[in-house]
């Protein structure tokens, strides 16, 4: 067998010697060929080649709920049970993006809000029951988290192609992913088999997603409690290279940062008076919005970083990663290096959506994302 992947069989006839001679020939020449392209399509795609592999883990176990490991849970569990899952998914992305270019970075922080509490289970959809308040009203969430109806109309048609098989956590998994890639950021490998929650809990959600104005060290603290590190605190930061938030988030750091009575002095001079426009010092102007990155707000690339570097980070959580020097020595690597940032990003995506997972016959499979069964 031959590097093309052929095999050649041929029974040699003596008075066809020139022939034979002429096929050999020209073989060669096709193999020559093959190896030149060869050697250009790798220099070509050398670098995301790398991108996925360094991200690619097709056989690993996982830290689940139950602490057992799900063998069935894994990159091709829909394949036969919902073969049309991925393109389901990713039309239903693409739709709602069409009309609101916001919700890219909506299901990308919905999905990370989930997983942030109590594991990806897709608690953070349900609604309030008389047995518990759930994840929707938690203050991080309260008229802030966005892209639950998507969710919904994307479970809706999911349902009408393979009733009761595909979670809604898998669905706002997947769903992150595609938003991710609908924004020009990198794919990164998921796996797949999670189950729905029973419940949800507003007071888990206050307690365990990380605040915009919290120091660095407690946001820290939040993530190695889920088996995450600083680096993914940097590096999941860099999501904010889509997205907007509301001008309450960051709105101390404009006029009386800390209780000083004056601005963040972190904060670039240009930028302070770019912000302090859009959000003037008064209540009426909280929930305006102001871009995360605001050099490529819809485009997902490692902007995010040089605005770091540059001291116009918006939020103080994000601008506090150039306060250590363990998280600014990653920010300046990532501003300089977007194949590294969108690496990085993808190995700190795929554990993010391996937390606290429910699997077996563990939870449901919810028919609508928003009420159990």
């Amino acid at each position: 067998m031959n590097s093309l992947g052929l095999f050649f069989v041929c029974p040699i006839n003596q008075h066809k010697v020139p022939a034979l001679k002429a096929i050999t020939i020209s073989i060669a020449q096709l193999l020559h060929t093959h190896m030149q392209m060869a050697k250009t399509l790798f220099s070509y795609f050398a670098i995301p080649l790398c991108l996925c592999l360094s991200s690619l883990h097709l056989v690993t176990s996982f830290p689940f709920a139950s602490g057992q490991i799900d063998y069935n849970y894994n990159y091709n569990y829909y394949d036969r049970s919902c073969p049309r899952l991925g393109m389901i998914v990713k039309y239903g992305v693409w739709a709602a993006f069409k009309n609101d270019t916001r919700i890219a970075a909506s299901l990308l922080r919905l999905h990370f809000h989930d997983c942030f509490v109590n594991g990806c289970d897709a608690s953070i959809l349900l609604d309030d029951t008389i047995d518990f308040r759930g994840e929707k009203n938690a203050f991080p969430n309260r008229n802030s988290a966005r892209g639950y109806e998507v969710i919904e109309s994307i479970k809706a048609d999911v349902e009408n192609a393979c009733s009761s098989t595909v979670s809604c956590a898998d669905i706002l998994t997947l769903a992150a992913r595609e938003s991710v890639l609908l924004s020009g950021g990198p794919y990164y490998p998921l796996s797949f088999g999670r189950r729905d929650g029973l419940t949800a809990s507003e007071k888990a959600a206050n307690e365990q997603l990380p605040s915009p104005i919290e120091p660095l060290e407690n946001i820290t603290a939040k993530f190695t409690s889920k088996g995450l590190d600083m680096k993914d605190v940097a590096v999941l930061s860099g999501a904010h290279t889509i997205g907007f938030a509301q001008c309450f988030t960051f709105k101390r750091r404009l006029f009386d940062f800390k209780g000083s009575g004056k601005p963040d002095p972190t904060l670039e001079s240009s930028a302070l008076t770019n912000l302090q426009g859009m959000c003037p010092n008064k209540d009426a102007s909280n929930s305006n919005l102001a871009p995360l990155d605001y050099a490529s707000t819809y485009r997902f690339d490692n902007a995010y970083y040089v605005n770091l570097v540059n001291g116009t980070g918006l939020l103080e959580s994000d601008q506090a990663l150039m306060g250590d020097p363990r998280t600014a020595a990653l920010v300046t690597v990532y501003s300089s290096n977007s194949y590294l940032f969108s690496a990085d990003f993808a190995s700190s995506m795929t554990k993010l959506s391996n937390l606290g997972i429910l699997t077996g016959s563990n939870g449901q499979i919810r028919k609508k994302c928003g009420s159990v069964n």
